[in-house]
């Protein structure tokens, strides 16, 4: 009894604001803040390269290098980053429940020095054991693993005695592990009588942040031991700490466009029990969403009334279409758009046509946009309808006829068409095969007057017939000229709507996994009951896009034309079809495609707001393009065990974290080999919601070694010469061959300057760089164009038709510049 009072205390003493502080003290931890805003808390050290063992950074031969590299060990994982790149860091007040699991663990016996390809893992049994089967040079093994160790935030998995042991110490994370399996595992590691040891495992889920689980397990305490009846304050406590994670998944969901799941979740909030300045929160976020609805129907209210004024017949008949357009589409992603017309909507000395005009150009144009004509407003309609119809044109003679058109009417100058086609939809309309919706920007059939987008209500499948989930696409993306057209599989959030902007993150499969089995690792797995995907992507409003960019049974990457073709053919066809953020694609990949995805992301930088090669090797070309990487953030996840990767990749890892101007991140997994590592994607989603794309650099110094690796921003090169020109098939390349270095530099008094090895080039440039009423500037190696620098229509609309990015669309070029 003196015991469990002594337990009582405690939780007395803390609280319910203290309920991190039952911890067991690790020694040493320091919390280290990034300048990318990334935190990581662990065990500080330093080492100088990553073939070093961080256990033993001197090496054997005990000589003292210079150490830039950090890693912080959780013991999960050792995470490693530039010096250079930290923010600060602070004396940590981490401290991990830890509960051992006795078991008969293998010692002085074989020791596994390399993960081979896993073949099965049998889910943990009662007793946290569990056969591991992989593939060796000596073919197939079993190995007998049980968990010794459970924490917050790892378990300990290791080798058992067995007939064929092997020593073997691996973690993962505890978070990975279902509650059932490991309340089952931590009642046999401990004496379920003892309600303090009880106690331990309800503070060890409340550290892994599993508060609906260390509630449920607190009551079942007070349950079997009712002298702890006064502990019924800390499961209130818990609850409250629950509501409070429910209201930071209403704000994720709201803030992920999710409007109509955040509201549902909003009426569902319990509010017996939860504390007051909690349900003043979910009262304000109530009102939030009334007061949007009441401004959306105030503005469809005064538009209707507004054009219903409109006197002159040919006035009417230009407002027909586009009027019913607004009244139908306006929600909460839109309603910004509106605010001039919403604040001029009463004003007496404006007319009708005025004030329709003015809702028109602002819903075309966007906010601070708005022309009170009615007839530039009616051009710009006309404007958009033949912008979208040479968006998909595949012949050149109706552009130029598109073109000629455009010329006569107002509206269609760069300034304007920047405009229209940064809010229009996107350009391409997609049915799914059960859908029937209206054209995209036809008004005549109106889509439901709600906040959002709905999510698509899935046909109810035949029997024996699997769901198809709502947002889920098979496409093909034309392929380069000559070539097969290109298939991907892709998965849009819940409640997509196409006015809305969405990260993206482009996946590409390993050699024994599919595009599909890629959107169930980053969405997660249909959840036919809920309709919907249940995964982070789905989560934070991610598209998801996984082309088929191998040939089958194609077992390494490589490095070709018509893989990269694959991944940038595949984006394009979806940035022309599904509303895609460019300044927030992600390029991600397992195994053979994260070998893929680091080639792709320093071969193109400019495209992506961070790359994220997960189980990847460095060969060809990453070696020689690893200055490229000083432009693309890079998340790198790794296993220790994942044979000899950590030598062969460190060289490269090694120039990337002692430079200062690299943005990179490797995660390292202790005793683990080649798999998928779901246990980071919490951490990928938090660095990848820190980082978008800097598209226009002012100053830029990139490699290139093959013809397609030939866009870097805003120079196009073409030409490369054929000494330092080496196709896949070639490698490795002669000794003294070295690649094309091209340098651009946007100066002040509106010049630009290119210094490139390749033979031509074009220059793009776009009201972001250059300064379009001055007189622009342009040379390369040295020499200065002499072709005046002009803003044009065309340049524009075949630049967005053929790139796809409607967010930075170029205005004008210079063509045929010669370097030599």
């Amino acid at each position: 009894m003196m015991r469990n009072a002594g337990m009582k205390s405690c939780w007395r003493a803390t609280g319910a604001a203290g309920l991190a502080a039952v911890f067991a003290t690790l020694a040493q931890a320091d919390v280290v803040t990034l300048k990318n805003g990334m935190q990581f808390e662990g065990v500080p050290g330093k080492i100088a390269s990553l073939g070093e063992d961080p256990l033993n950074p001197q090496g054997a031969a005990g000589q003292v290098k210079v150490r830039q590299i950090v890693f912080v060990d959780d013991q999960l994982r050792r995470t490693f980053f530039s010096q250079i790149q930290v923010q600060a860091a602070v004396p940590s007040q981490l401290n991990l429940e830890k509960i051992r699991v006795e078991q008969r663990v293998a010692k002085g016996t074989r020791r596994v020095a390399a993960v081979g390809p896993i073949v099965r893992v049998t889910p943990f049994d009662e007793w946290g054991r569990r056969i591991f089967t992989m593939n060796t040079a000596q073919g197939t093994i079993d190995i007998i693993q049980g968990i010794t160790e459970v924490t917050p935030i790892y378990t300990r998995v290791e080798g058992l005695v067995a007939r064929s042991a092997y020593q073997w110490d691996m973690r993962i994370a505890t978070s990975s592990i279902p509650r059932d399996t490991l309340s089952a595992i931590l009642l046999k590691a401990i004496d379920p009588r003892d309600p303090d040891q009880r106690l331990r495992v309800v503070r060890l889920y409340i550290q892994s942040e599993r508060y609906s689980d260390a509630r449920a397990e607190l009551q079942n305490v007070i349950a079997e031991f009712p002298d702890l009846a006064d502990l019924k304050r800390q499961v209130t406590a818990l609850y409250q700490i629950g509501a409070r994670r429910m209201i930071e998944e209403i704000e994720l969901r709201k803030k992920s466009g999710q409007h109509q799941l955040a509201r549902n979740m909003l009426e569902r909030f319990p509010a017996e029990g939860v504390a007051g300045e909690l349900l003043v929160r979910v009262r304000d976020l109530q009102q939030d969403y009334a007061k949007w609805n009441e401004q959306i129907e105030r503005i469809r209210a005064a538009l209707e009334d507004h054009a219903a004024q409109i006197a002159d017949a040919r006035s009417r008949e230009n407002v027909a279409q586009i009027v019913p357009e607004i009244l139908a589409e306006l929600n909460l992603t839109t309603v910004d758009r509106m605010a001039d017309y919403q604040r001029l909507a009463s004003d007496p000395g404006m007319t009708a046509e005025q004030k329709v005009a003015l809702a028109i150009s602002a819903w075309l144009l966007g906010s601070g946009s708005g022309d009170s004509n009615l007839a530039v407003a009616a051009s710009l309609v006309r404007v958009r309808a033949l912008v979208r119809q040479y968006m998909t044109s595949a012949q050149q003679a109706e552009r130029d006829r598109i073109l000629q058109e455009l010329a006569s009417l107002e509206g269609s100058s760069p300034n304007y068409l920047a405009k229209l086609l940064a809010h229009m939809k996107p350009p391409v309309e997609t049915p799914r095969a059960d859908d029937n919706p209206a054209p995209a920007d036809d008004p005549a059939t109106p889509a439901a007057p709600s906040g959002a987008v709905a999510p698509t209500e899935p046909t109810a499948p035949a029997a024996g017939v699997e769901a198809i989930p709502p947002g889920y696409y098979e496409l093909t993306a034309p392929g380069p000229a000559g070539e097969a057209d290109i298939a991907y599989t892709l998965q849009l959030p819940p409640e997509y709507d196409p006015y809305r902007r969405y990260p993206c993150i482009v996946t590409l499969h390993g050699a024994a996994t599919t595009p599909a089995q890629q959107l169930d690792w980053w969405a997660g797995v249909y959840n036919a009951p809920a309709q919907m995907r249940l995964g982070q992507a789905a989560r934070h409003g991610y598209v998801v896009l996984a082309p088929h960019w191998s040939r089958p049974h194609q077992t390494a990457y490589e490095y070709s034309a018509r893989e990269h073709a694959a991944v940038l053919y595949t984006l394009r066809d979806a940035c022309r079809r599904f509303s895609i953020d460019t300044d927030r694609v992600f390029l991600s990949g397992h195994s053979m495609g994260g070998d893929a995805v680091w080639d792709i992301g320093l071969a193109h930088p400019d495209l992506w707001a961070g790359v994220i090669p997960i189980v990847a090797t460095a060969d060809k070309y990453i070696s020689r393009y690893w200055e490229n990487g000083r432009y693309v953030p890079m998340y790198f996840v790794a296993g220790e065990m994942d044979g000899d990767k950590m030598n062969r990749n460190s060289m490269d890892w090694d120039r990337y974290l002692n430079k200062h101007t690299y943005d990179v991140i490797i995660a390292v997994y202790q005793g683990r080999g080649h798999e998928h590592f779901s246990d980071e994607i919490q951490r990928l989603f938090t660095w990848m919601d820190l980082h978008r794309r800097q598209f226009f650099w002012r100053d830029f110094d990139c490699v290139t070694m093959r013809p397609w690796d030939n866009y870097f921003w805003w120079a196009e090169l073409g030409s490369l010469p054929s000494r330092s020109t080496v196709l896949p098939i070639n490698w490795p390349p002669d000794s003294g061959v070295r690649p094309v270095r091209t340098e651009g530099r946007i100066l002040e008094n509106n010049r630009l300057t290119l210094r490139t090895g390749a033979e031509r080039a074009v220059i793009w440039l776009g009201p972001e760089m250059v300064d379009f009423s001055q007189r622009v500037g342009v040379s390369v190696n040295g020499r200065a164009s002499p072709q005046r620098v002009e803003p044009r229509a065309e340049v524009l609309l075949e630049d967005v038709r053929t790139r796809a990015d409607r967010q930075h669309p170029f205005w004008a070029r210079v063509d045929d510049a010669s370097s030599r």
